[in-house]
């Protein structure tokens, strides 16, 4: 067992407590929170490791959502149009992918680990980084990705997504969880998300999607027009959307561990069904800024949870999460900081875990011991206060425990 106690322990429950002077008793599993002195009492036997002055303990960040295939990029993809960006991706993948070999996506696992991320949910298209994912310290939700509307291609694509999701499913682990991720309602066919879903929710898999990301696939799904109707044409000879919104979301019921990525041109019938679905919503504001797109309004969706993602460095610099959420509280200005800090907080964590299905993102007795601590650069004397400083000064974690072992030692 191990024992820790900081200046703050922030549980991320659903209350955000937080725990002044908090202790923590952990192996793989948490076993006992609470005060240093409740602790001290309980184990007296045992040394409550001090972690030092201004630190804080918290439940490790849960990235729900990024792309590690497309880690190769710097400055070769087109930001500022969401349109443009996706012909970039379609002409550069290739080069990117090649590029993103397991050492490279090494390196990016082991930063996101000292950035304090525990857990993420990656979104994998090509099967190319299951090696590293399987690899890592870090939980891996992996999500085999269906994507294509070409008819005559459905059959091909379907049996593609069998093998893969097959590869992943022989090396699941309590580490590595085989899920599945349909690209788009605009990319698509209908054939192959009802099929794909009879199979999650056979297998009782976890499923996400990425959902109204950009006006350009609003006017797409909805009036068979704009940005996007020169790409079908030109890319696919498709002249109309396959689905509309609604009979998208409506395939979609009956999944146990559901969310929708972006959701940033959701009108509020489309809400009300993913709220309906007993479903998450993942917020990635820096893809959305990079690609131009709209900010998610956090007021329209209070009833439905919310979790962060990263998305992919394809639209991103950084997979660091304390970054991703420095920039959320910059974004979303209709919100009182220190309220919105808590509720980024609690996204990054608590609605993580809920999202992907899991038992971690909070402090709590037998919850998964995936915890990680810090240092802030000065004292806090209000606790309400305290969320806003964790976002705005750390970048790094001094530990960083995955089933209550330091990741940060090895």
């Amino acid at each position: 067992m191990k024992f820790f106690y900081a200046d703050w322990l922030v549980t991320c429950d659903d209350d955000f407590t937080i725990v002044k002077d908090g202790a923590i008793c952990f192996d793989e599993k948490i076993i006992d929170i609470g005060t240093y002195e409740e602790l001290k009492v309980k184990y007296s036997d045992k040394n409550i490791e001090y972690l030092g002055k201004n630190s804080v303990v918290m439940p490790g960040f849960i990235n729900t959502h990024v792309h590690l295939e497309f880690s190769a990029n710097k400055t070769t993809l087109k930001y500022g149009n969401f349109v443009q960006w996706l012909f970039s991706v379609i002409k550069k993948r290739e080069e990117l992918i090649e590029k993103a070999d397991k050492k490279l996506i090494d390196n990016e696992l082991t930063k996101m680990i000292q950035n304090g991320t525990t857990t993420i949910g990656a979104i994998s298209s090509y099967g190319f980084d299951m090696n590293s994912c399987i690899q890592s310290p870090i939980n891996v939700v992996y999500f085999t990705e269906i994507l294509g509307s070409k008819p005559d291609m459905i059959d091909t694509l379907f049996l593609d997504f069998k093998e893969k999701l097959k590869s992943a499913e022989k090396n699941s682990s309590k580490k590595f969880i085989p899920a599945i991720a349909i690209h788009s309602p605009y990319s698509t066919h209908p054939f192959l998300i009802r099929e794909v879903l009879k199979m999650a929710r056979e297998k009782d898999m976890v499923v996400s999607t990425h959902f109204q990301e950009s006006a350009a696939e609003n006017d797409w799904l909805n009036y068979s027009e704009g940005e996007f109707g020169a790409f079908f044409k030109d890319m696919l000879d498709q002249h109309t959307s396959l689905t509309k919104p609604s009979d998208f979301l409506y395939q979609f019921k009956d999944i146990k561990h559901l969310s929708f990525t972006h959701c940033v041109e959701a009108n509020e019938q489309e809400l009300q069904q993913i709220h309906d679905l007993g479903a998450s919503i993942i917020h990635c504001p820096n893809s959305n800024r990079l690609l131009n797109n709209a900010t998610l309004n956090l007021s329209y969706i209070k009833d439905i949870p919310l979790a962060m993602g990263t998305d992919g460095l394809s639209s991103n610099h950084t997979l660091n999460m304390f970054e991703e959420l420095k920039n959320a509280v910059f974004i979303h200005t209709n919100f009182e900081p220190n309220q919105l800090s808590q509720k980024l907080l609690l996204a990054a964590t608590n609605g993580g875990a809920i999202a992907l299905g899991l038992q971690k993102g909070i402090l709590k007795k037998e919850y998964d011991a995936d915890i990680i601590s810090f240092q802030l650069p000065d004292t806090v004397e209000d606790k309400d206060e305290l969320a806003t400083a964790i976002i705005l000064h750390t970048t790094q974690t001094t530990h960083t425990f995955i089933g209550g072992v330091n990741e940060l030692l090895k």
